[in-house]
C-alpha cells in the first residue's frame, strides 16, 4: 500500500509547499532567496534622524570649538544652502568617555552612552548634497533625485520575506515623514510589492484591512470574483506586474487582519520592559518613539525584513537646528534616546541583536559655525552615524573630521558604501543585486560602492 501510495504522498506534500509563497513565489512576490554570501544579519531597523544631526554636539566631540567660539571662522568654507558663515559655535553640551572602549558621548544621550560598546560610530560620513530632498533620497535610495528604488525596497527583492502575515519592508511612521514625503520607500521600477508599508504607532497600527461587507459569505464572494477577473486578465494578456503585485498586496493585507491586532497588543509586555522603553515617561514624544521601537523589535521576531522608524514631532522643525539648537536637540534627544537604547539592550537580551541590524542615521550634519547665535547649517563634508550588532564591531570609532568637525580627514565613508556594507552584512553582494530596467542593470549603488570591511566583527 505504502509502495502504491508514494507518489500520492509526494504530491501532497508538494501541494502544501506550492501553497506556501516562500517555495512557491512567482516574480511579484517576495519569496524567501538565498543571499549571495554568509549572512551575519536577517532584518535591518533603520532608525531615521530626521533633519541632520549635529555630529560634533552628539558623537564628534571638538574642543577646537570652545578655544574659538564667537570668533569668525578660518577655515575653507564650502558652500552652504543658505550662502550665509557666521562665527565658530562650541558645543552647548558636555562629552563624556563611556564604556569598557571609553568612546565620548554627549550628555544628550545618557542612555544610548550605556550602549556604546555595542556601537560602531563612524565620523566620516559625507553626502553629496546640502538640501534635505536630495540628500533624503541619497539616503534612501542611493539616488539624489525622486523615483528610485529605496535600500528597503531592494532588501526585500534581494532576499524575500521570512514573514507570510506581514509585509517585508515596513515603515513606522512616528510623525514626520521625511522631505521628499514617500517616495523615500518606494519601489520604483521594481515590482510594486516591494516597497514600505506605513504604519502609525497607534493602537492598532494598520488603517483600511478590514472588510466593509456585511457579512463573511459576501466579503468572499467579491475576493472569489476578483480573482477570477485577475486571472481572465492574465490569460488574455501574460504576467502584468502591476496586477501581480496588486494581487500579492491584497493578500499580505488580508492575512494582516489576523497577524497585526496580535503585533500591536504590546499589553503582552512586562511592565519592565514597558519601563524600559520610556511608555511611562512623560514626554510624549518619547512615549511615541518607545512603542516604535518596541513594535520594531516585535516585527523582527516575526521575521519583517527590513524597518524604518520615522521621528515624532517635537516641535522643534525635526533634528534640522538652525537657531535654538540646545531645545531642538535636547527635545529630540529626549524624545529618542530611552527607547533606542532600550531596543539595543531588549534585542541583546533576546539574543536578535546579532542577527539584527540597527542603523542610526540622518541626511548629513551640520557646521561648526553659524550666523544665528545658537545654531548650525546644514553640512554633508563630515558627519556621524552609527551601526550596532548584525555583525559590526562594537566599540569602535571609525574614520575622523578635522578640528572643527567640518570636513572628513580620515576614512571617507560615501552614501553608496554605506549602502554597500549593509548589504554585504545582509549576505547580498550590491555589485549583482540587479533589476534590468531602461536597457541597463540598474542597482542601489548605482556603479559606486565599497563594502568598509574594517567595521565588519
Amino acid at each position: 500500500m505504502l509502495s502504491n501510495s508514494s507518489g500520492g504522498f509526494g504530491a501532497v506534500a508538494l501541494s502544501a509547499l506550492l501553497a506556501d509563497h516562500s517555495f512557491a513565489g512567482s516574480y511579484s512576490e517576495p519569496a524567501i532567496r538565498l543571499p549571495h554570501d554568509r549572512p551575519r544579519a536577517s532584518s535591518v531597523i533603520f532608525l531615521y534622524m530626521d533633519g541632520g544631526v549635529s555630529q560634533m554636539d552628539t558623537f564628534d566631540p571638538k574642543p577646537r570649538l570652545d578655544l574659538e567660539h564667537g570668533k569668525p571662522y578660518s577655515g575653507r568654507i564650502e558652500a552652504t544652502q543658505f550662502g550665509e558663515v557666521g562665527n565658530v559655535y562650541k558645543s552647548p553640551f558636555k562629552f563624556r568617555q563611556c564604556g569598557e572602549s571609553g568612546i565620548a558621548v554627549s550628555e544628550l544621550f545618557p542612555y544610548v552612552a550605556s550602549c556604546v560598546d555595542d556601537l560602531c560610530i563612524i565620523r566620516s560620513m559625507v553626502s553629496k548634497f546640502n538640501e534635505h530632498q536630495l540628500a533624503n533620497f541619497l539616503l534612501h535610495t542611493g539616488f539624489g533625485q525622486q523615483g528610485q528604488p529605496s535600500i528597503g525596497a531592494w532588501t526585500v527583492y534581494g532576499l524575500g520575506s521570512e514573514s507570510q502575515n506581514l509585509p517585508g519592508y515596513l515603515v513606522i511612521n512616528g510623525g514626520l515623514i521625511p522631505s521628499g514625503g514617500i517616495d523615500n520607500f518606494g519601489s520604483s521600477y521594481l515590482p510594486a510589492n516591494y516597497q514600505a508599508t506605513l504604519l502609525k504607532p497607534d493602537k492598532i497600527p494598520v488603517a483600511n484591512i478590514r472588510s466593509l461587507e456585511p457579512t463573511p459569505q459576501l466579503a468572499k464572494r467579491k475576493q472569489d470574483l476578483l480573482r477570477r477577473l485577475d486571472r481572465g486578465v492574465m490569460e488574455r494578456y501574460g504576467e502584468l506586474n502591476a496586477i501581480e503585485s496588486a494581487i500579492a498586496n491584497y493578500e499580505v493585507a488580508y492575512r494582516m487582519q489576523a497577524s497585526v491586532p496580535d503585533l500591536a497588543d504590546i499589553d503582552q509586555e512586562s511592565q519592565a520592559t514597558k519601563r524600559l522603553y520610556g511608555l511611562e515617561s512623560e514626554y510624549e514624544p518619547t512615549r511615541i518613539f518607545a512603542r516604535q521601537c518596541l513594535l520594531a523589535r516585535r516585527m523582527v521576531e516575526r521575521g519583517v525584513r527590513f524597518i524604518e522608524l520615522t521621528c515624532p514631532d517635537t516641535d522643534n522643525d525635526r533634528w534640522d537646528a538652525h537657531g535654538d539648537l540646545p531645545k531642538n536637540h535636547g527635545d529630540n534627544a529626549l524624545a529618542t534616546d530611552q527607547p533606542i537604547a532600550a531596543l539595543i539592550k531588549d534585542l541583546k537580551a533576546r539574543g536578535l541583536l546579532d542577527e539584527t541590524l540597527v542603523v542610526w542615521a540622518g541626511e548629513f550634519g551640520r557646521t561648526p559655525f553659524t550666523h544665528r547665535k545658537d545654531g548650525r547649517e546644514h553640512n554633508p563634508f563630515g558627519f556621524s552615524i552609527w551601526l550596532a550588532g548584525g555583525g559590526v564591531r562594537g566599540g569602535l570609532v571609525y574614520g575622523a573630521t578635522d578640528e572643527y568637525g567640518y570636513h572628513v580627514v580620515e576614512n571617507k565613508v560615501e552614501i553608496h558604501d554605506l549602502h554597500a556594507t549593509i548589504l554585504h552584512l545582509l549576505g547580498l553582494d550590491h555589485t549583482k543585486l540587479t533589476f534590468r530596467f531602461g536597457g541597463r542593470d540598474m542597482r542601489l549603488t548605482d556603479v559606486h560602492g565599497n563594502v568598509v570591511r574594517d567595521i565588519l566583527a
